[in-house]
């Protein structure tokens, strides 16, 4: 049995997400994104899925990224800015 790294929980059934050369262990997903998901620059929400980079920072979508001043960024090709 392994401890997860957020919660401490004991179990036998974690996993391991190895990334940039640490191995992280794990008891369920939602640790897992808490400890390795990105936050957004602009809201403060995790990552979850591909988000936006611009200049370094990253964004949960276009929309946090334009609020924070990035106005090349849109969902898709085609969308309008708002």
């Amino acid at each position: 049995m392994a401890a997860c790294e957020v919660c401490g929980n004991d179990y036998d059934m974690t996993f391991e997400i190895h990334a940039q050369g640490a191995v992280h262990t794990f008891d369920s997903f939602e640790c897992a994104i808490t400890k390795m998901a990105p936050v957004c620059e602009h809201c403060s929400c995790r990552i979850m899925g591909h988000g936006v980079e611009a200049n370094g920072s990253w964004y949960c979508c276009a929309h946090c990224a334009r609020k924070a001043g990035e106005t090349d960024i849109v969902d898709r090709v085609g969308a309008a800015h708002t």
